[in-house]
């Protein structure tokens, strides 16, 4: 049999193995934001994160873009310049390199998502107000 590179196990974090689920620092999120940490390295980030109602991220984009994949509640995924765009559960959305985005929770619902982002992240200004409410429907 040929051989190949073993497989990668990382244990779950709620196990004491790895980092515990962390609050999102307020320079990158609006609102009450959890980070559960899979996987990071200077390549690839892989997260579950959980926005409470309202929660968001800040605007930012991703070197080698992002996938993002709702996996609980329900939210908004907006590239600047267009309508926000509602998610669900089982949706899954592809921002490609250099899109500027955001993504967070709905008003009256937490979302958690399931995220591989590739390459650096560029951090930007806070979602407003104004552009929070653009979501319809």
């Amino acid at each position: 049999m040929p051989s190949s590179p073993p497989m990668i196990f990382m244990k779950n974090s709620s196990q004491g193995e790895g980092k515990s689920t962390s609050k999102g620092p307020d320079s990158r999120f609006t609102g009450d934001v959890y980070l559960d940490l899979i996987h990071n390295d200077k390549q690839n980030t892989i997260a579950n994160v959980t926005f409470l109602p309202c929660g968001r991220t800040n605007w930012h984009t991703h070197e080698g873009g992002q996938l993002i994949r709702c996996i609980a509640g329900s939210g908004w995924v907006c590239d600047r310049g267009d309508t926000p765009k509602r998610l669900r559960v089982g949706d899954t959305v592809w921002c490609p390199p250099g899109t500027e985005h955001w993504h967070g929770a709905d008003d009256g619902s937490y979302m958690t998502h399931f995220v591989h982002a590739h390459g650096a992240v560029v951090w930007k200004e806070a979602v407003s107000e104004d552009d929070y409410a653009k979501k319809s429907g």
